[in-house]
């Protein structure tokens, strides 16, 4: 039974029982000047007034109903509660109830006005306190919601920009693979083959939000093997990355975006030879992931397209100012483009 009900005093705290009685205190100290009363009488008063107000006020304040509202509910408990605390109160002083509502009735009806004046002052803080409290818990929901909807649309964007590299990726490898099926049939099989199984691991990790190094690696390693089928020996390449850095997080699809501009704007068109470079260092918290080419240069390139344009805008949106694409000249010709991110384990490798 008491279970049942407990829910009813929920709030009724130590320091809600403190409050009042200070309040009691410092009332009875004012008034004790106004009246013929002793201290301690009036403090029986307060006190009896003033619990009792509180406990029907806790109590209004749970109370499980739609048809009044909670305010009203506990402005009526402190009408309630200042009358029947005059009745305690006269009953712990030694009255006769009766005597109470006929001889001293004027005392009585100073008792309850006092307790319901200062009560309803009290309430009335309170509840602005509480309204306040309510608006900024409002404030603070419609903040979260807020931040969620631009994560959401965040996230979406990033979906978007992330599907925009797939197809630019596949087309042109498949442009690729036409070309040697006009070319060289047998060649052309074979680097269909390698594809085959390159799309097999590629595509799952194409829709991931995070990845690891190594496996950014392994797409580009695939890709350049392609290439460098078709190419023969005018495509070489080296993969110079420590081991302990493989492991660290990295945005997936944009490495093979930055080897894919190598080869398609720097080496493929304009060289008899040329060579790819993907290196990786770490610095200070910033990993830093860079391909070079020996390929035409950045005045002969008309830019990365999709590719590039989509890196920054990922790196802006996962990062904010904390990642960056920085696009340099090699000299004597040739490109290094490298991608700086903070350094971090991902999840799947720690």
């Amino acid at each position: 039974m008491l279970k049942t009900y407990a829910y009813l005093l929920e709030g009724l705290t130590i320091r809600r029982v403190i409050g009042v009685t200070a309040i009691c205190a410092v009332c009875s100290a004012l008034l004790v000047w106004f009246f013929l009363n002793t201290y301690r009488d009036l403090l029986v008063s307060a006190l009896s007034v003033g619990y009792t107000s509180m406990v029907l006020f806790t109590i209004a304040g749970n109370i499980r109903q739609s048809r009044i509202s909670r305010e009203a509910m506990q402005m009526l408990a402190i009408v309630a509660g200042s009358f029947l605390g005059t009745i305690i109160a006269g009953i712990v002083k030694g009255r006769d109830v009766r005597t109470m509502f006929t001889e001293k009735l004027s005392g009585v009806t100073i008792t309850m006005s006092l307790g319901i004046g200062v009560g309803c002052v009290v309430v009335a803080a309170y509840i602005l306190r509480e309204k306040h409290a309510r608006d900024q818990a409002r404030l603070a929901r419609a903040e979260a919601e807020r931040h969620q909807l631009e994560k959401n649309i965040l996230e979406s964007r990033l979906q978007l920009m992330q599907a925009q590299v797939e197809p630019h990726f596949l087309f042109n490898t498949l442009a690729n693979v036409q070309h040697l099926v006009e070319t060289d049939p047998a060649e052309a099989a074979r680097v269909l083959d390698s594809l085959i199984h390159y799309l097999r691991a590629a595509l799952p990790q194409m829709r991931e939000s995070t990845t690891n190094l190594g496996r950014e690696l392994d797409m580009a390693r695939a890709f350049l093997e392609i290439n460098r089928v078709r190419m023969g020996s005018r495509l070489d390449f080296t993969i110079d990355v420590p081991e302990p850095l493989k492991v660290r997080a990295f945005p997936p699809m944009m490495l093979i975006s930055l080897v894919e501009n190598a080869v398609k704007h720097g080496v493929d068109p304009c060289c008899e030879s040329g060579s790819i470079t993907i290196r990786a260092i770490e610095n200070e918290g910033t990993l830093r992931v860079s391909v070079e080419d020996t390929g035409e240069g950045i005045k002969a390139k008309k830019g990365g397209g999709v590719g590039l344009s989509n890196i920054r805008e990922r790196l802006r949106a996962l990062y904010g100012s904390a990642a960056k694409l920085v696009i340099e000249e090699k000299a004597p010709h040739g490109v290094v483009a490298s991608i700086e991110v903070p350094t971090a384990v991902a999840p799947a490798a720690a």
